[in-house]
């Protein structure tokens, strides 16, 4: 029990807490840092030894107690273990009587006789000072300013009129009168005298406090330092080791389990949402507005999502069912109503107005020309078109409008004000059943209002400078092309079989425009382009495309000198003007990307080509490249470069350059989960999103890190993700609408780290690419290179391996000979015909 580096008169001990109860010296209970002290009898720690022989915590110090002088030994309580142990008895008597009574301060005695005295001011010694004081004392050495005041002498004598001014309606009930800046009086201060002087350590602080009052005032401080004979008392002291050798092994101990897990991860946010989703994402996206509908959206899922071009806050749904096993037939009758739904940021309970369809729709596009034109693909294969002009004063009211409307429902008949409060919009026309799609229409496109294409696909200036044609592409192996204005020729007898055929259609309480009246039922498509599969025979199953958008302002300048832009035309009196008056454009890009059912990214040409026989047919694709294992589910141009393609598919991504035909520039790794959506930031170029199979969203930053993503936001959605698109607001607010497989639609606030872009993001991406594509090329020298060498190294290991065949087959052919040579010798001696033989 002898612990080296504690004084004689004292032992340290160990006693366990059984012992403690016994004795009434518990821990911090019984014995404290204020009272630490217990006195024992020696009697009853003999007694316990002798009770519990060598379990009892006191045989250590049996023979100390018995050469006690006393009868009472004391026992400290050591909390900061100075000795090593948490107790100690005190040896000696004289210890123990002045640990109990310590002598108390002597204090100064005070003579009657004394009587306090008032110090005197001693006589002042000039020491020079004056000077300086006087040096830096204040001195009027110009002359006073004189201000005079008049008035106009018509009011002289006029009573002056005051009023009273309430206190309490002031700030903090305080009047003041501030101070201004004068422009026709300032002094420009060319001269100041500071001070500056260098200080060992810097030491800031701040308050709550603002600092209203600007004054040039300093501070000056000296730092308290410990002396050299201090800093080693220290290093030396028996407390600083017994610390070290006390927090030494609970720190190995924290830093090996900081090695072993991650004691700072955040439980609550690793447990998810328990099944109780409650709005709150990871940081970075913030929810905005959640839209969904049990009406119409019960047991369906979003297919396609579209922000409205020009109003604010209005996004538009399209729904389908969710089972697997969908008719491809057309059938008179359906099941469920099909509708496109539109979402508004002031009501987003209720939907805002619903679009009649006649089947399940895959996808839409608003018209970039005019937004009151819309189009989608239904998955029947049919087009449809809607016209909602009736309806876009009602789109844009506010909510104020709203809540009056509301106040005058009827409670007891919920559902049926709901009913004829969202209005109902019939399409306007249909393409003919047996002219359309075989499959369903996975992706469309409005052309841009720069050109036209005509029969044999080639590209046209625009006469009117407004889109009037759309692509579509289906999984039936064709790229269909679609032209929205009235033939040149059209017989009177079809149009009065189509007037039947409206008045037999039912009618809602809005009426149907009659803007596309000549296309219902009768709509046929311009041309088409199939994919012919490039070394083998069939056809490539096309479900996403991309086209480039051409930006040439030719044809608008044109259209302005002819003022066809001042009055732009309705839809149904536009005619199909013939390609022969219309001027082709060379620089038009007619090849786009496709993305197919099993994984591949083509590039080909919508251009038709003739044959021998003079029929046009679709062209070979230029390429394919197998990026990906499964279904291409997102195409997408960069907004901010029109050659730089984003393609998403099964469980990875890659990024393409227009012209570069080896393959993609960036290609990823196989990720865990499926990827089911992305698309492109709208104010950074290198940063996009992609949705995933668990309800994530990952965002992407091409000049961080293009093996993982810059941010992760988890628990967006518990179920599968199935579109992304993003919308600018304002300069300073940016949203990204997700939707998923439930039917929900929810609209996330993106933060300023996602949509400010960094400095020359934009020239800084571009230099990437142009990297990205040297490497590349690099790579396939190199891969060639190594083909090379590998069929040389081939073909050498053949010859060599010849060349030892030959000589391995002479050898044989030797040694089989000397074998018939000595087979013949042994054979003539046996015979006595060996010359040898016979000489002997």
């Amino acid at each position: 029990m002898d612990i080296a580096g504690h004084p004689d008169d004292i032992s340290p001990l160990v006693l366990t807490s059984a012992t403690q109860e016994l004795f009434g010296c518990l821990a911090d209970v019984d014995l404290t840092k204020e009272n630490p002290y217990k006195l024992l009898k020696k009697d009853d720690i003999m007694k316990d030894i002798k009770t519990r022989a060598l379990m009892s915590d006191f045989s250590p110090v049996k023979q100390i107690v018995l050469d006690y002088p006393e009868e009472e030994i004391l026992l400290v309580f050591d909390r900061d273990f100075t000795y090593g142990q948490s107790f100690y008895f005190v040896l000696t008597p004289e210890l123990k009587s002045k640990i109990l009574e310590p002598p108390k301060p002597e204090t100064p005695e005070v003579f009657e006789n004394e009587v306090d005295k008032t110090p005197e001011p001693k006589e002042w010694i000039c020491l020079g000072s004056e000077l300086e004081i006087d040096e830096e004392s204040v001195k009027e050495t110009r002359e006073k300013l004189r201000y005079k005041f008049s008035r106009v002498r018509g009011k002289f004598g006029m009573p002056v009129c005051f009023s009273d001014n309430n206190t309490a309606d002031s700030k903090d009930s305080y009047l003041e009168c501030p101070s201004y800046q004068d422009s026709r009086f300032s002094i420009k201060q060319m001269q100041r005298d500071c001070m500056v002087q260098a200080v060992p350590r810097l030491q800031s602080s701040s308050t709550q406090t603002k600092w209203k009052t600007q004054r040039n005032i300093f501070t000056q401080y000296h730092p308290r330092e410990l002396s050299t004979d201090e800093i080693e008392n220290i290093l030396n002291s028996e407390s600083l080791k017994n610390f070290l050798i006390t927090a030494t092994p609970r720190i190995l101990h924290a830093l090996q389990q900081e090695e072993i897990i991650n004691v700072f991860i955040d439980d609550w946010k690793a447990l998810g949402t328990a099944g109780d989703w409650s709005g709150q994402v990871s940081e970075g996206l913030a929810l905005h507005r959640a839209f969904t509908d049990q009406k119409y959206t019960k047991d369906k899922k979003i297919s396609s999502i579209n922000w409205h071009p020009t109003i604010h806050g209005v996004i538009a749904v399209a729904l389908i069912e969710k089972k697997e096993e969908q008719s491809n037939e057309s059938t008179v009758f359906i099941s469920s109503p099909a509708f496109i739904v539109f979402y508004c940021f002031t009501d987003p309970n209720n939907p805002k107005l619903l679009l009649e369809c006649p089947d399940d729709i895959f996808a839409f596009e608003f018209c970039p020309s005019n937004p009151e034109i819309i189009v989608g693909g239904c998955i029947n294969g049919q087009v449809v078109l809607w016209d909602i002009s009736a309806h876009i004063t009602y789109l844009q009211r506010t909510e104020s409008s709203h809540n009056k409307t509301s106040v005058k429902t009827n409670t007891f008949d919920l559902d049926d004000n709901k009913e004829n409060k969202t209005p109902v919009v019939r399409f306007c026309a249909v393409s003919a059943l047996e002219s359309s799609h075989k499959a369903p229409i996975t992706d469309l496109q409005w052309l841009p209002p720069t050109f036209e294409v005509t029969r044999a696909g080639l590209p046209v200036e625009n006469e009117f400078n407004i889109s009037v044609q759309i692509v579509t592409c289906s999984p039936d192996c064709s790229i269909l092309f679609w032209d929205v204005r009235l033939p040149k020729v059209l017989s009177h007898s079809l149009s009065g079989k189509k007037q039947n055929v409206d008045q037999k259609t039912p009618m809602t309480t809005c009426g149907v425009p009659e803007t596309f009246k000549h296309l219902d039922r009768a709509w046929k498509p311009l041309f088409g382009v199939s994919l012919p599969k490039i070394n083998t025979s069939g056809e490539y199953v096309p479900l996403k495309f991309s086209l480039e958008h051409y930006t040439c302002n030719d044809n608008a300048e044109k259209a302005s000198e002819n003022g066809h832009t001042k009055i732009i035309p309705d839809y149904s009196q536009l005619r199909v003007t013939s390609a022969k008056t219309l001027k082709t454009l060379e620089d038009v890009n007619s090849k786009f990307y496709v993305g197919t059912e099993e994984g591949e990214v083509v590039y080909t040409d919508w251009k038709l080509e003739k044959d021998e026989s003079g029929r046009l047919h679709s062209a070979k694709p230029l390429f394919c490249f197998n990026a990906h294992q499964w279904l291409v589910n997102t195409i997408q141009r960069s907004p901010f470069f029109k050659d730089i393609i984003l393609t998403i598919g099964s469980w990875n991504f890659a990024i393409w350059k227009e012209g570069v035909t080896d393959g993609p520039l960036v290609l990823s790794r196989y990720f865990e989960q499926e990827c089911t959506a992305g698309c492109w930031s709208l104010s950074r170029p290198a940063v996009f999103f992609i949705g995933k199979e668990d309800g994530s969203i990952e965002v992407w930053n091409l000049l961080e890190n293009t093996s993982e993503p810059a941010h992760v936001h988890e628990y967006i959605t518990n179920t599968k993700i199935t579109c992304i698109k993003p919308w600018t607001a304002s300069p300073k607010q940016h949203f990204l609408a997700v939707t998923d497989d439930l039917g929900v639609l929810r609209v996330f606030e993106i933060p300023k780290t996602l949509y400010i872009p960094s400095r020359h993001e934009s020239l800084s991406m571009k230099k990437y690419f142009e990297l990205e594509k040297d490497s590349l090329k690099d790579y396939l020298k190199r891969e060639e290179l190594w083909k090379k060498e590998a069929e040389e190294h081939k073909k050498k290991m053949e010859t060599d391996i010849q060349i030892k065949s030959l000589q391995d087959n002479e050898e044989m052919d030797i040694k089989e000979y000397n074998d018939d040579l000595m087979q013949e010798e042994s054979i003539l001696k046996d015979m006595g015909l060996w010359p040898e033989a016979q000489d002997t």
